[in-house]
């Protein structure tokens, strides 16, 4: 044990810096200071001393050589360059190559630079046609090469590379076109790739598997360049500018666009309409109408209904995940889909395989009869397997078909009780329109109450409550007839609106009015009584005195069926009076305007129209219609519905239609009174 004295003073020189760095075996006093001047001797010696030793020499064992005494060992030493001899030569080296860069690049001039990039953009464009004729050729043994042609997507030329990627692009997409199976690949199972095939069979999956990979890193590529587009990104290369990336992005758009249209069956199809379907939502009109059509094409040609399904799914979650903020057209081309209960017995009948039977005189001629006996049960068979079948895809087809029209409803209805003053709106009522017979029965009250309620509110433009009134019709027209719901509102409505139309810009709108006229007055003709078909025969006569020819037609053609459909509709043909009151136009009722009381003046000015085809039907309407007689129209004009003649002789392309016959101009004969004249005024 310490004393406390002898512990305290060593706790005080801990405290101070040289008791940790003296020598404590030295005798000197601790607070003794160093000396300045050091001897060089002592300094000298102070340095570690090393033994200079010649570096050990590396051996190399050579094979051994074999005596009387035994094995002797054969090594071999390293030769060891000279360190500095290397020096030498690798500062000559490298003096050659300053020498070398210091000499000045040759200057090419503008002509010279664009025939070097002519000759190199040639060049790639051969290489790219060797690789594809070799790919299109044999594909089961080329398809590494279709690995090679990807990899000039990366084209770091920077004279040729927008131009390259270009080809690339479209020279990738047609190959894939031709050369993908008319099935969907699927991967194989671990119990599959363990099992022995044949060569061919092996051969096949190896094909499928690179096709298969290919295309996805394609689809990848075209993916990325989009992105980057978007996302006004760069790589770090900065081959290609912004600028040219945009004209990149649109051709991948393209690519992508005709691989949606052309391979729906195959791999990757659903990942494709994720990548379109945005697209119609982009800024650039473009780019827009490129996605926009593509998708209409897939609609028009889809006839069983699992890529519209798709299609749908992705566009009802794109319109709720933007908050409904997104173009009308998105949802238009749902206008395109192939629903229809005509449409499908007769895709049902394409689907189904024809089989072809013998006939009794071919199988008397060339079967025993054990042999017809058989054929009989055989044929039998196979009937009832094609009817089996044709129902199978038809029943399948009314599935799809039905989950596709459920989330289009779904997604009508969001907007029309969430997004009503959205200019999403037209898009709806016009979708509406076109499938209403298909909603189920139990929305009809809700729907027809929420329509009426958008015409009341006035917050519509014209061609919407058009369309309004259309859904209302459409809906009570199929599956409403069981319901006893009254539309005279929608009556009204049409009736006191049908002036807004006029040879201005509203005399598009003419096509609307004549499918509600259709479907008002002919397919529900029983439900519609004398006064409001006769209100309606007037005011539309006095509408076609204020509109184009092709709609002055149209309209024309609708009277005629209003007078061949209802009868006593010649009361307007004649200009005494019927019953009590007088006629009032400017009343909003058609039920209580007195139609009965006037006459259809308006057909004789009509006569002399400066349109020989409204004359017709005008001199046609004014002795009653007749289907038959002189007072007759020719099976061209009686035939044809009104809304097919409004687009028949329609004026969109400033041209008269019919065409005015040209005038030749007749040969002035001079009169005798002139040739008098100009014989006085001859020189005597």
């Amino acid at each position: 044990m310490m004393d406390e004295d002898d512990l305290k003073l060593m706790e005080d020189l801990a405290q101070k810096a040289s008791f940790l760095t003296r020598d404590l075996s030295s005798d000197e006093p601790v607070h003794v200071k160093k000396r300045k001047h050091e001897s060089v001797i002592d300094k000298y010696e102070k340095v570690p001393r090393r033994m200079q030793t010649e570096p050990e020499k590396e051996l190399i064992h050579l094979l051994p050589i074999k005596d009387k005494d035994g094995i002797i060992p054969q090594t071999m030493e390293k030769p060891v360059l000279d360190v500095a001899q290397n020096e030498e030569e690798d500062t000559e080296e490298m003096e050659e190559a300053e020498d070398f860069s210091e000499e000045p690049l040759p200057v090419l001039t503008p002509e010279e630079m664009a025939a070097q990039r002519r000759q190199k953009l040639q060049e790639r464009k051969m290489h790219i046609a060797a690789l594809a004729s070799a790919i299109l050729s044999e594909p089961d043994n080329n398809i590494k090469k279709l690995k090679e042609l990807r990899a000039m997507l990366m084209e770091q030329d920077p004279n040729v590379a927008v131009i390259v990627r270009k080809l690339v692009m479209v020279s990738l997409m047609e190959i894939f076109k031709d050369i993908a199976p008319s099935y969907k690949i699927r991967p194989l199972t671990e119990a599959e790739k363990a099992t022995k095939v044949k060569k061919e069979t092996q051969k096949l999956r190896e094909f499928e598997e690179g096709l298969v990979s290919q295309y996805k890193f394609y689809l990848e590529n075209l993916e990325q360049t989009i992105k980057d587009w978007k996302q006004r990104k760069l790589k770090k290369s900065n081959v290609i500018s912004l600028k040219a990336y945009k004209g990149l992005a649109e051709i991948a758009v393209k690519c992508l666009c005709e691989l949606l249209v052309a391979l729906p069956h195959f791999n990757f199809h659903n990942n494709i309409i994720v990548l379109i379907v945005p697209l119609m939502n982009d800024a650039s009109k473009m780019i827009s109408k490129l996605c926009f059509e593509a998708v209409k094409k897939l609609f028009k040609q889809d006839k069983l209904g699992y890529a519209s399904l798709g299609v749908v799914k992705v566009i009802s979650g794109l319109v709720r995940g933007r908050n409904y903020n997104v173009r009308p057209e998105v949802l238009k081309v749902f206008l395109h889909l192939r629903i229809k209960e005509v449409e499908l017995q007769k895709d049902s009948e394409d689907i189904a395989p024809k089989k072809k039977f013998m006939t009794y005189k071919e199988k008397r001629k060339n079967l025993s009869r054990m042999q017809r006996k058989w054929k009989k049960a055989e044929e039998k068979l196979e009937r009832e397997l094609l009817e089996a079948e044709a129902s199978e895809s038809k029943e399948k087809k009314l599935k799809l078909h039905t989950e596709t029209l459920n989330i289009v409803f779904v997604t009508y209805f969001r907007i029309l009780k969430k997004a009503q003053k959205s200019p999403l709106l037209p898009a709806v009522l016009e979708g509406l329109a076109k499938f209403a017979h298909l909603i189920n029965v139990e929305f009809f009250d809700d729907l027809l109450i929420v329509l009426h309620s958008l015409i009341a509110s006035g917050d519509l433009s014209y061609r919407e409550s058009l369309h309004c009134v259309l859904s209302a019709f459409h809906i009570l027209s199929g599956q409403g007839d069981v319901l006893n719901i009254d539309p005279m509102k929608f009556y009204t409505h049409l009736y006191k609106t049908l002036f807004s139309i006029h040879a201005g810009g509203t005399n598009d709108d003419t096509g609307i009015v004549l499918q509600c006229l259709d479907v008002m007055f002919a397919k529900r003709r029983k439900q519609v009584s004398q006064q409001r078909a006769l209100a309606f025969l007037k005011r539309l006569s006095t509408l076609a005195l204020h509109v184009l020819p092709n709609a002055t037609v149209s309209i024309l053609a609708t009277n005629r069926v209003l007078m061949q459909t209802f009868p006593k509709m010649d009361l307007l043909l004649d200009n005494e009076s019927q019953g009590s009151g007088v006629y009032l136009p400017e009343l909003e009722e058609p039920e209580h305007c007195n139609a009965q009381n006037t006459a259809l003046w308006e057909l004789h000015l009509l006569q002399r129209h400066y349109h020989p085809t409204v004359q017709k039907f005008a001199s046609h309407l004014i002795v009653g219609a007749p289907t038959e007689g002189s007072g007759a129209l020719s099976l061209d004009l009686s035939q044809r519905p009104a809304t097919e003649l409004f687009e028949a002789y329609s004026m969109t392309g400033m041209t008269f239609n019919p065409p005015v016959a040209s005038v030749t101009p007749r040969r002035k004969v001079p009169s005798r009174l002139s040739v008098s004249i100009s014989n006085h005024d001859t020189p005597i």
